[in-house]
Formats: structure tokens, sequence, C-alpha cells
């Protein structure tokens, strides 16, 4: 008998592929296997009587029903549970293929003590993984460290597992995270202010200025008169301000609320229900070419 091809498919609704015969008209298990692994055999639905029949096979090969195996598709036959490892295999490497092809991003440390260098920083990092990238920022001219930095990693699992955490560097606690232009990309950095909400009378601009100079170099605080229980900070770098947004911190024992220092009109009324004058009022004070940050106000 001349060699022929039968049309095999993982499942019935697929795309066929032409397998090879012997010599005889069998068809080698094996010869199955090679284009579908883990095959235990074939099966085939009846013209007639539409169920499904199953392929007889001896000691490795498989027989043509009836001696023809027609222009029939056969399907492959798979021992359950290896059926059901081979899915598991093939989702696992489909996440680790989607996990390559995630780019690692620079993450901001905020919170460096004064003290810690390039090389500390990346002795540090280097404990979690392979570090590409480590930078203190400085201040131009003095040289001095400016209370934060970045850090990239090669391998994005890494990434993911730093910024799941805090982090003891040089005896301080300090926070490493995506800057909000990597978070939410659809959102670019605007402002080098943020609204520090939640404020107390006794928190004077000194108080707020000491306290966010672990962060990052402040160049203007503001607290509004008469009081109204919030104030606003300036950064020297736009990254250290939008990467404290949405933030609680502990000042002088009260919880205050960061958030971005340019809300949209439409939030007011939400954030400011009791604000004097309502929301009308507030929007105009938010706006960039009403409301102005002097340095003098420091």
């Amino acid at each position: 008998m001349s060699e022929l091809y039968i049309r095999v498919a993982e499942d019935e609704n697929e795309e066929p592929m032409e397998i090879p015969s012997e010599d005889d008209g069998t068809v080698l298990l094996s010869s199955v296997a090679a284009q579908f692994p883990g095959a235990c055999g074939l099966r085939y639905r009846n013209p007639e009587s539409q169920c499904m029949r199953g392929v007889r096979l001896v000691e490795g090969v498989l027989h043509a029903p009836e001696n023809d195996w027609g222009n029939l598709v056969y399907v492959v036959n798979y021992p359950k549970d290896n059926k059901r490892k081979m899915e598991e295999i093939d989702a696992a490497s489909a996440v680790k293929i989607k996990r390559g092809f995630q780019k690692t991003s620079d993450l901001i440390v905020l919170g460096l003590p004064w003290k810690t260098t390039e090389q500390d920083l990346k002795d540090y990092f280097s404990t979690f993984g392979e570090v590409i990238m480590v930078q203190v920022k400085r201040d131009v001219k003095t040289g001095n460290s400016k209370g934060f930095g970045f850090v990239r990693f090669t391998d994005y699992e890494t990434q993911t597992k730093v910024i799941a955490q805090r982090h003891m560097i040089d005896g301080r606690w300090c926070d490493c995270k995506l800057p909000n232009s990597k978070a939410c990309p659809d959102e670019p950095m605007r402002s080098r202010k943020i609204f520090v909400g939640r404020c107390t009378e006794d928190m004077t601009t000194d108080d707020l200025r000491q306290y966010f100079m672990q962060y990052g170099e402040v160049t203007d605080v503001f607290i509004p008169k008469p009081f109204r229980a919030f104030a606003f900070v300036t950064f020297a770098d736009d990254q250290v301000a939008q990467a404290l947004c949405g933030e609680d911190l502990i000042i002088k024992g009260i919880s205050v609320h960061i958030s971005n220092a340019e809300p949209k009109h439409n939030n007011i009324r939400q954030l400011f229900p009791n604000f004097p004058g309502g929301s009308a009022s507030l929007a105009a004070m938010f706006d960039r070419s009403q409301y102005q940050f002097p340095s003098f106000h420091v």
C-alpha cells in the first residue's frame, strides 16, 4: 500500500495536520506524538451515528477503521492527568513569557539619609537582584544629597518585590516606588506642589519644611490665613511631589493626607463641602492664574 497521510487535530474545530502512514497503511503512535506531545491515541466521529469512536491501538501502532482512513479528521487522545498537566504548564509558560516582556522602570527611593552614597544604594539593592542603575540626587551647587534617589533592576519580578516592602537603609526607613508618571502614564506629572490635608493649627511652615526635607529639597511652604486645616508644599523635583501623592503621613503625631495641589474643580465641593464661599471660591484659589505661591510666605 502506498504512503498516505491522515488528518489529525487536537480538537474537532481546529485546523488538522497531516500525519504520514506506514507502508502497510498503519500509523505509528510515535508519529502522532511527535506533533502532539503526550498523545496516547486517536478518535473520530462516526459519520452515521455521529458518536465518537476510538482508533484501535496495538503495541504503539494505530490501525485504520475498516482498513481505510478515509477523509475523516482524527482527534488526539490525551491521558486526563497528562492533559491537565500540559495545560498548567502552557499557562505557566504564558505567564513567564508575558512577564518577560514587562520592562523594568526607574524606581524612586524616598527618605534617604544624607550620608547615603550610590555605592551604599547598590550594595543594599543588589541583595534583591541585579541592579542596572543607582543614583542619589544631589544639589548642583553644594553637591549635597537631596534625600532621594533612583534605582533600576534587570528583572521585573525583582522590581515588584522591592516595591512591595519598606527598606531600612543606613538606619532609616525608606520607601521605594514607581513615580506617578510610570504608574499612571495617562496622567503626566504637572506640578511640584502637594496639598497637605488635615493639618492642625500648631503646625508651622518650619515644621512642614523640616518634615518634608527628608524626601527632597523643599522650595516653598504655604499655610493659608485664616487657617483652613490644609497647606501647600513645593519641591524642587516634581517626581518627589508626585511620588508622595496619595500617602498618609504622620506629622507631630497627626495623620495628614497628601494629594495633588491642583484638584479638579468638579471634585472640590466633595472634598470641602463646608468651605466658606462654596466650591467656586475654593476653585478660584486653586486656579493657577489666581493663586500663586510667593517665597515670602515661608
